[in-house]
C-alpha cells in the first residue's frame, strides 16, 4: 500500500495534469500511467469536465479587467503590509470551485458598495442575481460527479433535510419530482456570498441532472421578506430559473430547453 505522502505526491501530479502545468516529459509519464490505471483515469476526466465548465461559465469573465476598485484595494494592501510578496499560483479544480464562488463574492462586494446609489429595489435585485449565478457556477462544479455528486445520499432523506435545516437555521423541504421523471440522488452543503447553501440533486433514467440550490438572501435591511418572480439565466448550455420567497432564495439549474426548465420550476415552487 501507498504510504500518505506518495498518495499526495500522485493527487498533486493528476492535477498538473489536468492544469496543464507539466513538461512534455512529465505529460508522458502521466498518460502512460491513466492508461494502466482505469480509475484513475476516471478521476482525471471528472477533474477536465469540471474544468471546462468553469471555464464555460465564465468565458467572458477571463478577458474582462481587473476592476478599478479591486486594483485600489490591492494597492493599498500593499503598501500597508510590505512584507506580500506574489500569490502563489493555486492549482487543482478544488481552486477552481473556490475561485468560481469568489467571482459571486466579488459581484456582492460591489452591490454593497453601490446600494446607497441604487436604492433598495435595485439592491434586492442585484442580490438575487448574484444568487442565481451561485447555483449556475455549483451545479456546473457538481453535477458531472461520478462518484461524489452528494454528500448525503437519498436513502439518508431524513438526515440529510435535517442536517441542511439545522445549518441554513430553516425548515427544509425536498420537492418531490418523480412525477416528472426525476429521482432525488441526495444533497450538499455549500459556501454561498450571504451565508450556507443547500444543494438537492435530481437525476433521470437518461443521467441527466438538475439541482435545486436554496439559502437565505439578506439585503442589508433592505426588505428581507420581500418576493421576486421567476427569472431566468443562463451561462453556456446551464440555465437557471431563480425566484426569492420570503427572504429565502431558490434557483433550479440544469441542461435543459427553457420551457422544460421552467415547468419543473413551477413544480418545485407549488411544492415549496
Amino acid at each position: 500500500m501507498k504510504d500518505a505522502p506518495t498518495l499526495l505526491r500522485d493527487e498533486a501530479q493528476l492535477h498538473a495534469f489536468v492544469d496543464g502545468r507539466l513538461d512534455a516529459h512529465g505529460r508522458a509519464q502521466v498518460q502512460s500511467r491513466l492508461d494502466a490505471d482505469p480509475a484513475a483515469a476516471a478521476q482525471v476526466r471528472e477533474w477536465q469536465e469540471q474544468r471546462d465548465a468553469l471555464r464555460g461559465l465564465h468565458a467572458g469573465l477571463l478577458d474582462e479587467p481587473v476592476p478599478t476598485a479591486l486594483v485600489d484595494a490591492a494597492q493599498q494592501l500593499d503598501r500597508r503590509n510590505s512584507r506580500f510578496g506574489r500569490w502563489q499560483r493555486w492549482g487543482g479544480i478544488a481552486a477552481s470551485l473556490l475561485l468560481a464562488f469568489g467571482i459571486g463574492w466579488g459581484s456582492h462586494g460591489q452591490w454593497r458598495a453601490q446600494q446607497e446609489a441604487t436604492g433598495p429595489v435595485a439592491a434586492r435585485a442585484r442580490l438575487a442575481s448574484t444568487f442565481g449565478q451561485e447555483a449556475l457556477v455549483a451545479h456546473a462544479v457538481f453535477s458531472p460527479e461520478v462518484r461524489h455528486p452528494v454528500e448525503v445520499d437519498a436513502q439518508q432523506q431524513e438526515h440529510l433535510v435535517q442536517w441542511l435545516s439545522k445549518r441554513l437555521n430553516r425548515p427544509l423541504k425536498v420537492p418531490d419530482l418523480r412525477e416528472q421523471g426525476y429521482e432525488l440522488v441526495g444533497g450538499r452543503l455549500l459556501p454561498g456570498a450571504k451565508g450556507a447553501r443547500a444543494q438537492f440533486m435530481y437525476q433521470n433514467p437518461r443521467g441527466e441532472r438538475i439541482t435545486l440550490y436554496a439559502g437565505a438572501l439578506d439585503a442589508g435591511g433592505a426588505g428581507q421578506a420581500a418576493e421576486t418572480a421567476f427569472r431566468f439565466t443562463s451561462q453556456g448550455d446551464v440555465a437557471t430559473f431563480y425566484w426569492v420567497d420570503g427572504g429565502f432564495g431558490y434557483a433550479l439549474a440544469g441542461k435543459l430547453p427553457r420551457t422544460s426548465l421552467l415547468a419543473l420550476s413551477e413544480s418545485v415552487y407549488r411544492q415549496l
